[in-house]
């Protein structure tokens, strides 16, 4: 009760539709249909506002857009998207209510829960590029007051159909060209492109070569970075001295009037992209205790650098400050594999890689079509490569499956493997760093799958990422990661003639003899030296590099080995592309091939003039003895596919 002579404090204010109309006129906005009030006052209650609060929002809203003081239906509506939508809708209604009441034990303690719940959603849903989260809902696709209950996991995989319960992609459904060869290599037709059955795929070299379980990551040491690049360094240079014939390296910041020989990893003088003017030498631990020198590249016609490249030098360096460069020593691949055993038959190889769905889409359209192929054609062996259900896809930054990623995760693997177990191919699984569900780190271990079935254990190969395989004798080099994008962003190039941006790409991961040799890495990477310099070197030059790439398909023979980028599966919301690779490993054949062989020098080593075959240069190669003849890959021919 109210003391005498005071007034009561008075109590919230009812909503109703006079009450909000008449905080609205104070600021002379006005509604257009009979509609518009009723709509104001399911504002409030939905989102728990009293007409002063819904007025002042309004009001902003209005002004921030420039927009008419006449109030419609679809105005309410994007207001209510875009502005009360944020402020957490139904879910804060009670809070909101409560904020200027006194609490007891019971209520306290209930406000506390509720933030609590709050903190940890926050903490396992994935950041949107702003500073909010990002809304599940758009004014072309609003929120649902209920999400319907088949999209479950088990809705995804239906047995008649790979689509959910959501609407397929239009754009993936009309696409033409499928069944197109965009690229090929070789020249084989017809009948070839079938399996035969019969194939026997394993990791290559010594199993505790390869990861095959998961490892602690996120702890390294700056001491032990360091001493993996300096291993690297050191390693790579003594190839360089036996293959080039130096005598002795020198160090790169003493003054020099002499051309000296040295030995060192490329870098970049600041944080942007490298250039011609900011390239430096990071010399190497021994002969120039890790000191760093610029380079001048103005007496060199003809090179090709990225950062992290581990190069030998010769220049003069007369004041100890700027080296000028004059030659620059191309780096050496690996010798070939060379089998023991002959294989029985030619063994066709379907390459694809993900994503499997449309942008637009959780349906699993793709990866449908994908499976009847494989029943179709019944290659031997069937590589598929991440992401399965990618990180970067809209509904699953935006959390709306309703489901654990590693529940549809589970599920999607599942469907692929007892897809194919009609085919009787053999199955190749290798993880992506975009998989949602999968360790985020590189080099990655291959995905747990315990509850595999016995009956596919056999065929079932589940790899790290990345890995070498042995397929019936033939060395295949496998990655998810686009290091072609990564290594193009930041390599830079001089060339007197035609140079190839993809050929010298590959050069490098080959005659670096790893799979991801550039450093710093990409952003988008969450690199383990330690663990890189183990399991991500190239043990062998491999006979097939399989490189998927945002960039544009392609197939092509660089110094010997036959690289391919199939492309991805889907490309937004339109159908991507697929690769096949006939092998046969015989003596009946030639080294002449139809395809694009590019065996070409890039100009890393301008004083060479080397040319188009590998085998015309025996000493640039330790695999091709003098008068030898060229060497003839296990890849006779390969295609790149519209799915």
């Amino acid at each position: 009760m109210a003391e005498p002579g005071m007034e009561p404090e008075p109590g919230p204010e009812a909503v109703t539709a006079e009450a909000v109309l008449r905080e609205l006129r104070l600021f002379e906005l006005r509604c257009e249909g009979e509609e518009v009030p009723d709509k104001l006052v399911e504002l409030c209650l939905s989102h728990g506002l009293g007409p002063v609060a819904l007025a002042n929002e309004l009001l902003a809203f209005v002004t921030s857009k420039d927009l008419d003081l006449q109030l419609t239906p679809e105005g309410l509506d994007a207001f209510e998207h875009e502005v009360l939508a944020k402020r957490g809708g139904r879910g804060r209604r009670g809070r909101d209510e409560r904020r200027g009441l006194l609490h007891d034990i019971h209520s306290l303690q209930e406000l506390l829960h509720e933030e609590q719940e709050d903190e940890l959603l926050d903490a396992y849903t994935t950041p949107s590029k702003g500073s909010q989260k990002r809304s599940n809902s758009t004014p072309e696709t609003p929120r649902p007051k209920r999400a319907p209950s088949s999209r479950s996991p088990y809705g995804l995989f239906s047995p008649s159909s790979f689509s959910p319960s959501v609407t397929p992609s239009q754009k993936y459904s009309s696409r033409g060209g499928r069944g197109e060869v965009v690229a090929s290599f070789g020249s084989v037709q017809g009948p070839a492109w079938r399996g035969r059955g019969g194939c026997a795929v394993r990791t290559f070299g010594c199993p505790e070569h390869s990861l095959s379980k998961p490892y602690k990551f996120m702890f390294q040491k700056a001491l032990d970075v360091r001493e993996a690049l300096a291993e690297r360094v050191e390693e790579l240079g003594e190839v360089l001295r036996r293959h080039h014939g130096l005598d002795t390296f020198s160090s790169a910041v003493l003054p020099a009037q002499e051309p000296v020989t040295v030995l060192g990893q490329i870098g970049c003088d600041g944080n942007g992209k490298l250039n011609a003017h900011s390239v430096l030498l990071l010399g190497d631990r021994e002969h120039s205790g890790g000191a760093q020198v610029p380079l001048d590249l103005s007496e060199l016609p003809e090179y090709s650098l990225f950062p992290g490249q581990v190069v030998a030098l010769e220049g003069t360096n007369s004041t100890g400050r700027r080296m000028v460069v004059t030659k620059l020593y191309e780096g050496v691949p690996l010798p070939f594999h060379t089998p023991t055993e002959p294989m029985a038959g030619q063994r066709l190889v379907l390459v694809a890689c993900g994503p499997f769905t449309p942008s637009d889409s959780v349906a699993f359209e793709p990866l449908s079509d994908l499976l009847e192929l494989v029943a179709r054609d019944r290659p031997d062996v069937c590589v598929l490569l991440g992401p399965f259900l990618d990180a970067k896809h809209e509904q699953v930054e935006s959390c709306q499956l309703l489901s654990p990623f590693s529940d549809v995760f589970r599920l999607c693997l599942r469907t692929i493997i007892e897809g194919t177990r009609s085919a009787g191919c053999q199955l190749v699984l290798v993880p992506s760093l975009r998989d949602v569900s999968h360790d985020f780190v590189y080099p990655q271990p291959p995905f747990p799958f315990q509850d595999l079935p016995k009956e596919d254990r056999a065929r079932v190969l589940l790899v790290p990422e990345p890995c070498t395989l042995d397929i019936d004798g033939v060395v295949f080099g496998l990655t998810s990661t686009d290091l072609l994008f990564h290594m193009g962003a930041e390599e830079i190039s001089s060339s007197s003639g035609v140079s190839d941006r993809f050929t010298r790409i590959l050069r490098h991961i080959l005659t670096q003899r790893s799979f991801y040799p550039l450093y710093p890495p990409s952003e988008e990477l969450n690199v383990d030296f330690e663990a890189l310099a183990a399991f991500a070197a190239l043990p062998v030059t491999p006979d097939v590099l399989v490189t998927p790439s945002e960039l544009r398909f392609f197939i092509k023979d660089v110094l010997g080995c036959v690289c391919i980028n199939p492309g991805r599966l889907t490309k937004g919301q339109a159908g991507g592309t697929y690769g096949r690779l006939l092998l046969r490993r015989d003596g009946d054949r030639t080294g002449d091939r139809d395809g694009d062989r590019t065996g070409d020098r890039t100009g890393d080593n301008p004083g060479d003039n080397p040319g188009d075959n590998p085998a015309e240069n025996p000493g640039d190669n330790p695999r091709d003895s003098p008068g030898a003849a060229p060497r003839s890959s296990p890849c006779v021919a390969a295609q790149v596919v519209r799915i």
